[in-house]
């Protein structure tokens, strides 16, 4: 499936791109709409909460208000905030005891880590008294304050960088089909829902919370027929949300890592009471396999970002919906080309670019973050993909964002 056509008539976009929208939200066809029925857009990034720390990270770097101020700055509406089922359902650990913890999970020196919550309480004192998910609370609700919307995805279900086929996060314990199941140790439907069903609730105190994201990057590891596995999963999953807040929008991603919605086209997800909250998310790089199998041809790669998931924005059909890239990105260090891109990633931004643009489709990019409090047994650990640099003080590389274009505008609606 190449390019949707633009066949509906171009709107004048004269508000702020950050501006309190009225909620809840709700679908309809492919749109996201405000309570009054005009067209929501997500223009989000990524900030991660998910890894053994179990807090948003940045705070060892810079005040709360700082780093939030820098999200509305730069024209976001939303963030996509990751945590993982650990955090969902231990709401009562303190901070400095997930610090702790997380220092073992991490498999990483206690004193060496002890000292970055020092530093994160030093700058931001209220984690001192605060647990972990007192912290998520004040993130969303500092976002909320400026008009920014908040989306939780559940990122992992054990506290840890995600992904890959073996980290025992990516398909579900008790599937069926499943080769290597004894990889999968972390991923117990029973606590997965629990956790879902915890945040659905829990967000009911954080109005800035608009929607949940039931799983990030579902993958067999492999699986004789996933749809078996991945239909009721879902369904049970949305269902769970929506009974403990249906308020929320609830996000489904698909197969082969988020990148795969095509089993839609001959089954239809049976959303009962949360039709009308429906949104489907993919995620695309330039190393995504799915994507890049048949080339790097602009025209190819786009032809595939329709037929695993764009097919969805058709309107009419059982599976249409809004279809949200909720993550995508390019290293940030620097590169031959305009704005600092490696050629790769120059080629993969602009043919993706394009084809978000002439869909009007929603979409976060990753990622916020600079650094990580720790990852994969470092701490401090730089994230040369993320739009801040290491201490949080600046942004990374200022010739990206611009590169977005007119990814940034609302040029379709109902």
């Amino acid at each position: 499936m190449a390019l949707l056509p633009r066949c509906l008539a171009v709107l004048a976009l004269a508000v702020p791109l950050v501006l309190a929208q009225v909620l809840p939200l709700s679908t309809s066809s492919r749109w996201i709409l405000d309570a009054n029925g005009q067209r929501v857009k997500f223009r989000c990034v990524n900030w991660v909460g998910h890894l053994e720390a179990q807090i948003p990270e940045g705070l060892s770097n810079q005040p709360l208000d700082t780093i939030v101020d820098y999200v509305a700055s730069n024209n976001f509406n939303c963030v996509r905030l990751t945590y993982s089922i650990d955090t969902a359902l231990g709401p009562s650990v303190s901070v400095q005891d997930s610090f702790t913890q997380g220092a073992v999970s991490a498999g990483v020196d206690a004193a060496a880590f002890a000292t970055v919550y020092n530093s994160a309480a030093s700058i931001n004192p209220f984690l001192t008294t605060s647990t972990r998910l007192d912290v998520f609370g004040a993130v969303v609700d500092a976002l909320w304050a400026r008009g920014i919307m908040t989306i939780l995805d559940n990122h992992v279900s054990k506290a840890s960088w995600c992904c890959n086929f073996t980290d025992g996060n990516g398909w579900w314990k008790d599937a069926s089909g499943v080769y290597n199941a004894d990889n999968q140790q972390y991923f117990i439907t029973s606590d997965w829902l629990e956790g879902l069903g915890a945040m659905a609730i829990w967000s009911k105190s954080h109005p800035g919370v608009v929607g949940m994201s039931i799983r990030n990057e579902m993958r067999q590891t492999p699986v004789l027929n996933p749809a078996d596995d991945w239909f009721p999963h879902v369904e049970e999953a949305g269902s769970t949300i929506h009974t403990n807040n249906p308020d929320l929008l609830v996000i489904v991603g698909g197969v082969n890592g988020g990148m795969d919605l095509s089993l839609l086209r001959s089954t239809s997800l049976d959303t009962g009471d949360w039709t009308s909250k429906r949104v489907w998310e993919f995620h695309a790089y330039s190393y995504s396999a799915l994507f890049s199998a048949l080339g790097t041809d602009c025209s190819v790669v786009q032809s595939e970002y329709g037929l695993f998931a764009g097919f969805v924005l058709v309107q009419g059909e059982s599976y249409t919906g809004p279809l949200w890239l909720s993550e995508f990105g390019v290293g940030q260090t620097g590169g031959p080309n305009d704005g600092g891109l490696s050629d790769a990633d120059a080629n993969y931004l602009t043919c993706l670019v394009q084809y978000m643009t002439n869909n009007d489709a929603d979409w976060s990019v990753w990622g916020l973050q600079g650094s990580y409090y720790v990852r994969d047994g470092t701490i401090n650990y730089e994230e040369t993909w993320g739009l801040l640099n290491a201490d949080w003080s600046a942004t990374r590389n200022p010739q990206f964002l611009p590169l977005l274009g007119t990814m940034w505008d609302l040029t379709q609606g109902p």
